[in-house]
């Protein structure tokens, strides 16, 4: 059998750090308590090591009060958390053609209950104009909720500059950094960004199973998704008001927290310019290479996020896909990605994509191998 050769760190980074894996261990086996829901000593070291990681996740992203960032199941959960809980029948909410599911299908949703959505159409190359956002508001504009980047291909969107255009226009601005957090930047404050989701597993190179919601002090009404303990206020009925409380019902993912903590560390320790720098070489070599074969068509901007869309001819996405993973042994992703409004927009909704995502992990020679498989399945198409 091939070495396995993993190009599917947009869906989740593998592998991860090694010390990921052995926190996630020690604290099962020294110490698994449950975090504030107890005055004994383990129980308050649990609560220590989430407090510790919000404080580290904070300070990554530019939060000012750590106890805005709230831990969830995944990003997909905190983008419910943040469009259920905000907009009401009668908001209007813009969006884009750029979407994830994990937006899409919580606003058609809400649209059925009465929310007015306009979806503000991308270019052919996975960007969207500033200018279009702003034309779109309305008097009743709630809320503008978008990708920071493309996840079929990669395409960074201008959040800076909208979220000076929702500060200028009294608006929430809800930011999906699920191909961002951990590569980028990312300042909540100097970005206008209001609320933004982002999950462990994917750039942050925690494990899956958790992600957190920053909902900013602008922000001032968002109803839980769901309800229950928290550990405080235990003799009323309603649910907290304080933060992260209101939005963290029942026990939380504290192993996959201590997990994330080292991730973190990693970032830290290794430094995102020295992430960005080497998963931007690779994405220069892999865009020239496929340049270079005649039957490979590419999508997307030529430097976004990590991610290399494409196809063969009219080869279907995910047989090529097939063919990389059978007889070549290298792991990428096809089809729609979840992102079928995206897909209409770049023309790729019959084909789908081929998606290319290297991680700190990947190689040059990971490159190179994929490069040469593609050249030989587009001789033989």
């Amino acid at each position: 059998m091939k070495k396995q050769v993993y190009l599917d760190n947009a869906a989740t980074t593998w592998p991860k750090p090694f010390s990921v894996g052995e926190a996630m261990a020690a604290f099962l086996r020294d110490g698994a308590a449950n975090p504030g829901r107890g005055g004994h000593s383990l129980s308050l070291a649990a609560g220590r090591s989430v407090f510790a990681c919000r404080q580290q996740l904070a300070a990554l992203l530019g939060v000012k009060d750590a106890s805005r960032l709230v831990f969830t199941a995944n990003a997909t959960q905190a983008l419910n958390i943040a469009l259920l809980g905000v907009l009401r029948p009668g908001d209007h909410c813009i969006t884009t053609s750029m979407e994830h599911n994990a937006v899409v299908r919580p606003l058609h949703h809400l649209a059925q209950q009465g929310v007015e959505v306009t979806v503000v159409p991308g270019t052919s190359d996975g960007s969207v104009e500033t200018a279009l956002v702003a034309a779109a508001i309305r008097p009743n504009t709630r809320l503008i909720a978008m990708t920071h980047a493309s996840n079929v291909c990669g395409t960074l969107l201008p959040i800076a500059e909208i979220g000076a255009v929702a500060r200028q226009a009294k608006l929430l601005l809800l930011v999906d950094a699920a191909q961002t957090a951990g590569v980028f930047p990312i300042d909540v404050e100097q970005m206008g960004i209001d609320m933004l989701a982002v999950p462990s597993h994917k750039s942050l190179l925690g494990p899956p199973g958790l992600g957190a919601l920053f909902v900013g002090p602008r922000v001032l009404h968002i109803a839980p998704l769901v309800y229950g303990g928290t550990g405080s206020f235990s003799a009323e009925a309603e649910m907290p008001q304080v933060f992260p409380d209101r939005l963290e019902a029942g026990t939380l993912n504290t192993v996959g927290i201590v997990g994330l903590a080292a991730g973190l560390d990693y970032l830290a320790t290794r430094g995102m310019p020295d992430i960005y720098r080497h998963e931007s070489g690779l994405i220069r070599q892999l865009r020239s290479g496929l340049e270079s074969i005649a039957k490979v068509r590419l999508y997307g901007q030529s430097l976004g996020a990590p991610i290399v869309a494409f196809n063969i001819l009219d080869m279907g996405s995910t047989e090529v896909a097939h063919i990389l993973d059978g007889e070549f042994g290298i792991a990428t992703r096809a089809g729609l990605h979840c992102a079928p409004l995206a897909h209409q927009t770049l023309g790729t909704s019959k084909q789908g994509v081929v998606r290319v995502s290297p991680g700190p992990f990947s190689t040059e020679n990971d490159i190179d191998l994929l490069l040469e498989a593609v050249l030989e399945i587009a001789r033989v198409s």
